[in-house]
């Protein structure tokens, strides 16, 4: 069983040239009020481009293995098998009986990360595949502590690529959004709408390249805690991710997340000792809430 450590060069190497950046742009003492403003301008620029240059090496979408908990231990009105996981939390749809997978939605309004150390992360996601495979065709928000301030982002990932792709980077606490997965054929239709803030929406139609196209076989509406070249980060204290208008089709039926065989995931600390966030129960099927618990 792989486990990870809890942090990662990639960030720190970004803060420190944050941090060299900011003292070269320091207005020097007696500075008119003006460039004073100018030059704190070009360092939250400067420190905003070296936040988003820690992106480059996140890895997302793919679970951390964990362990399947007794059928004895599943709670009423949850998943029909409960899953520990160590940066996965929410629900998934599998593949018994031989599903496949089309289609993927989901709604959320973003949550406020309150920041307590560096390089803390969360990624809030939709998407086909990654449960049991590592194919993955996901899209969301993502929520990233950078020298004390949280800065928010929307994004999608493809397979066999697997990199993370950044498109807004104005996401703002309260922002409704929508993410949505819906294949035809090998082609794939990526989309969020932030319909607070409209410029982080995007729309963008990928092609499974892979010899015999991409698995399809889970369906997944996801709190993650993110990893990076040496391990994985800290999970960001986002308080509470309620995930709404859940839909899913396989085959030939639509339905919700309880209409197909669903697993509930809790992410646990690495000696599955304590949760780190937490589902609640499925609300008609559709809607539930994750909790946070604990960073690592």
């Amino acid at each position: 069983m792989r486990r990870f450590t809890r942090f990662t060069l990639a960030g720190l190497t970004a803060a420190s040239l944050a941090c060299g950046l900011a003292v070269a742009t320091s207005a020097p003492a007696g500075a008119s009020p003006a460039t004073a403003a100018t030059e704190s301008a070009a360092k939250a620029s400067q420190a905003t481009a070296a936040a988003r240059a820690a992106l480059a090496q996140l890895r997302i979408g793919r679970p951390v293995p964990g362990r399947r908990v007794p059928a004895s231990a599943i709670r009423a009105g949850r998943g029909l098998t409960k899953i520990e996981y160590f940066n996965w939390s929410g629900y998934g749809d599998t593949n018994t009986g031989g599903l496949v997978y089309s289609k993927v939605a989901g709604s959320w309004t973003q949550p406020a990360v309150t920041c307590t150390q560096e390089d803390e992360w969360v990624v809030t996601w939709v998407g086909i595949d990654g449960l049991t495979n590592s194919t993955v065709e996901q899209d969301g928000t993502l929520a990233q502590c950078f020298e004390g301030k949280a800065h928010y982002y929307t994004w999608w990932e493809m397979y066999p690529t697997n990199d993370i792709q950044v498109v807004g980077s104005t996401v703002k606490p309260g922002d409704k959004i929508t993410g949505s997965v819906i294949r035809t054929g090998t082609s794939y239709a990526l989309k969020v709408t932030d319909a607070t803030t409209t410029a982080n929406s995007f729309s963008t139609t990928q092609t499974c390249t892979v010899s015999g196209g991409c698995a399809n076989s889970s369906a997944e509406w996801i709190a993650e805690a993110p990893t990076g070249p040496t391990g994985q980060y800290p999970l960001a204290d986002f308080h509470s991710w309620k995930l709404t208008s859940a839909t899913v089709t396989a085959g030939t039926k639509s339905g919700d997340i309880s209409t197909f065989p669903d697993d509930e995931i809790t992410m646990m600390d690495s000696s599955f000792t304590y949760p780190l966030a937490s589902p609640g129960a499925l609300t008609t099927g559709n809607s539930f809430t994750v909790t946070w618990d604990n960073s690592f």
